[in-house]
């Protein structure tokens, strides 16, 4: 904001400086204290709970399968949000003000894009990878490979970082925009993403709405595939030993597989629907809802605490993985479920 007037009763993030944001003062024992609190224990349940997830899958032979390969660069962006993007965004939201640095703040922006395109591809990637495991077994273990599942990993974070990078830095979101933006909401001591209705509609629709759809698609055509072959099974016996062998599709592990991975699918939209939409609402509407913004974001940011909680909740052999680790047990050649 520009050339701000000043009175006794606005604060403002740099006192000295007249292109300062205001700033908002929260009362420090009713509200801000019991949100550090709150914000900080979604920090350390998003990181300590990945990072074991991210500890048991490289220490434990057993888990290294394709699936699992995309669990673990999954688990890996969920942990790089809870170092590098949770604790700075929560001094932003709670002293309503980036002391951060303007370069930093890009970093920052960049690296929240990247990681949010990141896991919706990694979603996608296993969506298709659970297609595979319970319509098409027969053609799961030539196609869905380690080496595939690595060159679609790279291939997702490049992307990603790409996208996220250059969003930013080359200032796509405010394309067209760039004299109303530096005239009408850029001030010191903000961090904070304004996009044109355009940069909001493409990629929005491009990162998530896309996306989501195709995944959703996926998963209720597993659903109902999978419906079929479990009432096929059911009338006959010797159907249900021919299809153990024949890619073990209908085993419960991997009946366990499929709805737990399509349970963090639909978590995960859960949680960044509302931003996407009320970022979406905004663009075309006006930006007048930050604060509404910043909870909807903080929303977003809880799936990925969430997911090593789903994992642990459903797998047995995730919890024992969990408890090796945490014991320090020389065993990762340990086998942590029947095949």
């Amino acid at each position: 904001m520009i050339n701000q007037s000043k009175t006794s009763d606005t604060h403002f993030c740099f006192e000295s400086s007249n292109t300062s944001c205001p700033k908002y003062i929260y009362s420090t024992a009713v509200l801000r204290a019991p949100l550090y609190i709150l914000l900080g224990a979604v920090i350390i349940v998003t990181v300590f709970g990945n990072l074991l997830v991210i500890i048991a899958i490289v220490h434990l032979k057993q888990l290294h399968t394709p699936t699992n390969y995309l669990v673990l660069s999954l688990a890996m962006a969920d942990f790089l949000v809870g170092v590098v993007i949770m604790p700075p965004s929560m001094v932003r939201s709670l002293e309503t003000c980036w002391y951060l640095g303007n370069l930093f703040c890009k970093i920052h922006t960049s690296t929240d894009f990247t990681l949010c395109n990141a896991s919706i591809l990694h979603l996608s990637l296993i969506s298709i990878d659970r297609y595979y495991a319970v319509c098409n077994p027969l053609q799961y273990q030539t196609r869905i490979t380690t080496s595939a599942v690595v060159t679609m990993i790279m291939i997702s974070w490049i992307l990603s970082a790409v996208f996220g990078f250059g969003m930013i830095f080359l200032q796509l979101n405010i394309l067209g925009l760039e004299d109303i933006y530096y005239q009408q909401f850029y001030c010191e001591g903000g961090c904070f993403v304004i996009q044109s209705k355009i940069a909001s509609s493409v990629s929005s629709v491009l990162s998530f709405y896309n996306p989501g759809f195709i995944i959703l698609s996926i998963y209720l055509k597993i659903f109902l595939i999978a419906r079929r072959q479990v009432y096929s099974i059911q009338k006959s016996a010797c159907l249900k030993r021919n299809s153990a062998r024949a890619g073990d599709f209908s085993s419960k592990s991997e009946q366990k597989a499929t709805k737990t991975l399509g349970i963090v699918v639909g978590v995960f939209l859960c949680c960044w629907t509302p931003f996407f939409v009320c970022n979406t609402v905004n663009s075309v509407f006006g930006y007048d809802t930050p604060l509404l913004l910043e909870v909807l974001v903080w929303i977003g940011y809880t799936n990925s605490g969430l997911n090593p909680v789903i994992y642990a909740f459903f797998y047995k052999w995730f919890r024992r993985a969990f408890r090796i680790t945490l014991e320090k047990i020389d065993s990762c050649r340990m086998r942590l479920y029947s095949e």
